[in-house]
């Protein structure tokens, strides 16, 4: 599948946040990328550029391309609750993500390739679908063969990602998915109202 390959800090650049983690080039040129990243004349932007702005930071946060963005968002629509937080809640669900935050991998691009690779088993079975949705009270842990992986070992001990709604043994390398995340729970600066309002129009 398709992913995002490109330069990494641009991206994070252009929205000013560290979306990819911690980032030296966003540190000394806190800008816009381009050769008009420092004017004070740029223009205003409109209310879509606003909403697909967010929309786009959300994607690139968690690696998802656009096809697999709007599915998310039907389903997040079809829900009962906040369409805005249910659509975030069904991103955090996603197995990649929930590999990452329990620090197996040190990015999600890294996860997602552990779980493509079939490293990773849910309740004792190897899941190699990055996009698989959890349910509360599913298990998650790393294959026995693949315990020894530098990656894996590596991520886990420098690892300091504690989350409510999920609980992950160092030892064993096994966690359990404890529930769905509040809206407040989750950490990352989106604002959700906006994108529903773009796919709204």
């Amino acid at each position: 599948m398709a992913r995002y390959t490109g330069p990494k800090s641009k991206i994070a650049r252009k929205f000013r946040e560290p979306i990819f983690g911690p980032d030296k080039a966003l540190e000394k040129k806190n800008y816009p990328p381009g050769q008009h990243g420092l004017s004070k004349k740029r223009s205003k932007q409109s209310e879509y550029a606003v909403q697909l702005q967010e929309k786009q930071k959300a994607k690139y946060t968690y690696g998802i391309l656009e096809r697999q963005f709007a599915k998310i968002y039907t389903m997040a629509q079809r829900s009962q609750g906040v369409t805005g937080e249910v659509l975030l809640q069904l991103i955090e669900s996603r197995l990649d993500n929930v590999v990452y935050r329990m620090g197996i991998a040190p990015t999600r691009s890294a996860a997602r390739q552990l779980v493509g690779h079939r490293h990773i088993t849910v309740n004792g079975s190897v899941v190699n679908i990055p996009s698989y949705i959890l349910k509360a009270g599913d298990v998650i842990a790393v294959r026995e063969r693949s315990k020894t992986m530098e990656i894996i070992s590596s991520a886990i001990a420098s690892s300091t990602n504690q989350y409510s709604w999920m609980d992950f043994d160092k030892s064993t390398m096994v966690g359990k998915y404890i529930s769905v995340p509040e809206r407040m729970q989750i950490p990352e600066n989106i604002k959700e109202q906006l994108i529903i309002e773009l796919y709204s129009k």
